[in-house]
């Protein structure tokens, strides 16, 4: 009886238990293993998802800035020397004559001032004024508006050399950089 004592103890409930416990050792793995699989995945998602959402309201504003970026588009397109004699000439006509005279306007294609260091198309504008302070400030503020692939390289303000004939004219001589396409 001894002999079948033992086999019984050692398949009727050695085994079993040990068949139990390695069972419930391999669900409980692969539950933590399964766990880690769904948590890992589950960021990933909400990264995802993040990421998505993002990407949509990106996509939302450059549908909303479609409109200025063709109008700069065409602002690069345009030739830089003639674009500024019109909006000079337009800016001119609602300014008083007297407080505001363009005397000379050169271009140069030679690349300088910030132009010179970078790849991207540009030209120099060399512009020499005649007028009053504030005047020319409202002409600089709408040229400015009005064409901002201008970039203001050097601007001098001397006042009227003609000592016999004093007035509140400066002479302003403006370097621009005008960024093309």
């Amino acid at each position: 009886m001894k002999f079948y004592s033992q086999s019984i103890a050692l398949f009727g409930i050695a085994l079993p238990v040990l068949a139990c416990a390695l069972f419930a050792g391999l669900a409980f793995t692969l539950k933590s293993h399964m766990l880690d699989s769904f948590e890992r995945k589950h960021t990933l998602f909400q990264t995802y998802e993040a990421s998505r959402l993002k990407a949509l309201d990106i996509e939302k504003k450059i549908t909303r800035q479609r409109e200025h970026f063709d109008h700069w588009t065409e602002l690069l397109a345009e030739d830089p020397s003639s674009a500024v004699n019109i909006n000079l000439r337009a800016i001119a006509e609602t300014l008083p004559n007297k407080e505001f005279q363009k005397t000379a306007f050169e271009r140069s294609n030679a690349r300088g001032g910030l132009g010179g260091a970078t790849t991207q198309p540009s030209s120099q504008l060399r512009i020499v004024f005649r007028g009053t302070f504030r005047t020319m400030q409202r002409a600089f503020l709408e040229l400015e508006s009005r064409m901002p692939q201008l970039q203001l390289q050097e601007l001098r303000i001397e006042p009227n050399a003609n000592a016999q004939n004093p007035s509140a004219l400066l002479n302003y001589q403006v370097n621009y950089t005008a960024w093309e396409n």
